[in-house]
């Protein structure tokens, strides 16, 4: 089974860069989008709606033209969930679930507060909100595969410049002990993990290595590696990730697809 995430910054724009015609070459099974920022009419065109997808989406509704997730699959869902039952959360378009069988593959953009005070005392808040949602999904007994633009670095490795970002937003120490404090290894800065939690995909295969998914369009960061890695897919323990790829080339958006095969 494989699995893509991808912030498109755009899906549209994404799509004129080529990005489906790159993706009908990855043999995915599912794709999970971020920032489509777009609404659901404008998303139903042939050109991005890729042949032997089922897609679905979540719009933004407190704004047209912002944020906005979506899920396509080969594979008819079993039930679709397109909200976590708060509305300044849900109605900025930021979660959909798929449900097959026992899976849930999940689209999921965390607020980003890098635009301000009051941006990042929500995204403070929407954490401590998660935290228990999380947890529960962990303890249900399904498999989940989270996958999205969670907009934190989890250490050093995952930041071009650790030093210097650490009282901007996406790399606060509060940020980071949020995060950490989910996943189960010994990759993050120092936070305890917990005795059960959630598979970082990429760190299980990759423990070591420095790769990141999202380049600021300033200056010439992409072509200098100045990066972040804050797009996951965090697994259930009972999943079995097997190879993972982030495809920084060809460049569809800031944000580079990450992919993971798993273990049928």
């Amino acid at each position: 089974m494989r699995i893509i995430t991808f912030n498109a910054n755009g899906l549209r724009s994404a799509a004129g860069k080529g990005f489906f015609d790159w993706f009908a070459g990855q043999q995915a099974d599912v794709l999970c989008v971020q920032e489509t920022k777009a609404q659901e009419h404008q998303l139903r065109e042939a050109a991005l709606l890729p042949k032997g997808y089922h897609a679905h989406f979540r719009d933004a509704t407190t704004k047209k033209g912002y944020s906005g997730v979506a899920i396509y699959s080969k594979r008819p869902p079993d039930a679709i969930v397109t909200g976590l039952g708060r509305a300044d959360f849900d109605e900025e378009g930021r979660y959909i679930e798929a449900r097959f069988g026992n899976l849930s593959v999940v689209s999921i953009y965390v607020p980003s507060g890098s635009s301000g005070e009051e941006r990042q005392a929500f995204k403070l808040q929407i954490m401590e909100w998660l935290k228990p949602i999380l947890d529960g999904f962990l303890g249900s007994g399904r498999d989940y595969v989270l996958c999205g633009d969670w907009n934190i670095v989890r250490a050093k490795n995952d930041i071009r410049n650790w030093t210097s970002n650490q009282k901007n937003s996406g790399c606060l120490p509060a940020e980071r002990a949020w995060l950490n404090g989910l996943i189960a290894d010994d990759r993050g800065d120092g936070t305890p993990a917990p005795a059960q939690g959630w598979i970082d995909t990429f760190r299980a295969l990759k423990p070591d290595a420095v790769e990141y998914s999202w380049w600021s369009q300033r200056g010439a960061a992409r072509a200098n590696d100045v990066g972040w890695r804050i797009d996951y897919q965090l697994a259930t323990p009972g999943l079995r990730p097997q190879t993972c790829a982030i495809h920084r080339e060809p460049r569809f958006s800031d944000h580079a697809p990450y992919a993971v095969d798993y273990v049928s």
